[in-house]
């Protein structure tokens, strides 16, 4: 069994509401269909109903619970909330009704906000930053750091990781982590490894040093974030600062590293800095054709999901699994 479908199963024995905001796009549609059809998920589109079902009248939607902000009952109380939620930002109440009626995000982001939804997934033809903004301001962290990061959930051909699947982290929203943020990141993508994979995560910190191999004050960073690792997630096997190489490869990592439960058989990958982490999962995407899902969130009070613009349906279905997964 593929992994995603494993996904599908465990997002199946909990159902949960996830809001598909972008109704203006086919493989929205296309996914939504196929989400209700396999029953992964109670789906919420916002949008027009005539619209939608005008525009797309080759897919059959008929069970999600479609929103038109413009016509909803609880418009006129999520516009006063959020208001209430950004007083200290000088939000005013016409702000507000703009933001909330033309940028569904905002208004998605607000009914999760309110209890009427577990999670969303977006970004299938939105930037990341439209897609995160208004839940890091709406929806916020869980955390006392008030701290959110990212992942990729990389399925791919190999018999590296688990089984092939491996958390690459972060790669998609914090571009240059100090020593501190990378711990905590260590941790997020350890607890979202052990949550999507039920296996044990072992996580490696990357760096182009091994173990003292190189010295300079980028590698110093990542050698810090693993002792504030070790005293924040004691839980967990992580270690570093590791070369990709000695941290995926058995033999590699007998030549280079003494004494490690982790190096050569990561399944969590913590990359120091947003160039390496973006760059290296498309590479792993594009010559390993391996499935890449994200970015995920972790961190978040709920899960609120991004989308590749290159996305197909199914991708889009594979993410809406592992939010309602979170969501659980």
């Amino acid at each position: 069994m593929e992994f995603i479908e494993r996904l599908k199963i465990k997002a199946k024995k909990d159902k949960k509401t996830i809001i598909l905001p972008e109704t203006m796009d086919e493989r929205v549609i296309k996914a939504c269909e196929i989400i209700l059809n396999e029953e992964i998920a109670d789906i919420i589109l916002i949008g027009n109903k005539n619209t939608i079902e005008n525009k797309f009248p080759n897919y059959n939607i008929e069970k999600a619970y479609i929103i038109d902000p413009n016509t909803y009952y609880c418009t006129e109380e999520l516009i006063n909330t959020f208001v209430d939620l950004r007083k200290d930002k000088g939000m005013t109440y016409e702000e507000a009704k703009k933001l909330l009626l033309e940028d569904y995000m905002y208004y998605a982001c607000m009914l999760v906000k309110t209890g009427r939804a577990d999670g969303i997934v977006s970004g299938a033809c939105h930037s990341t930053s439209n897609t995160l903004r208004p839940a890091l301001q709406i929806i916020k962290s869980n955390n006392a750091d008030k701290f959110v990061s990212s992942f990729f959930l990389m399925e791919t051909n190999t018999d590296l990781g688990s089984d092939g699947v491996l958390v690459f982290s972060d790669c998609g929203l914090v571009e240059y982590p100090t020593s501190e943020e990378l711990a905590n990141i260590a941790g997020m993508a350890a607890e979202s490894f052990q949550l999507l994979v039920d296996d044990e995560p072992l996580v490696a910190m990357l760096s182009y040093s091994t173990k003292g191999s190189v010295k300079r004050e980028y590698v110093d960073k990542v050698i810090k974030a693993l002792e504030l690792a070790h005293e924040k997630y004691p839980q967990y096997e992580i270690d570093g600062e590791l070369q990709l190489d000695a941290a995926l490869i058995p033999e590699v990592a007998k030549i280079k590293v003494k004494e490690s439960n982790v190096a050569g058989h990561a399944n969590v990958l913590v990359f120091p800095n947003l160039d390496a982490g973006n760059i290296g999962y498309k590479l792993v995407e594009r010559f390993a054709h391996a499935k890449a899902y994200g970015p995920i969130t972790q961190g978040m009070a709920a899960p609120v999901n991004d989308l590749s613009r290159g996305c197909s349906a199914e991708d889009i279905v594979g993410v809406v699994a592992i939010t309602a997964i979170q969501a659980q």
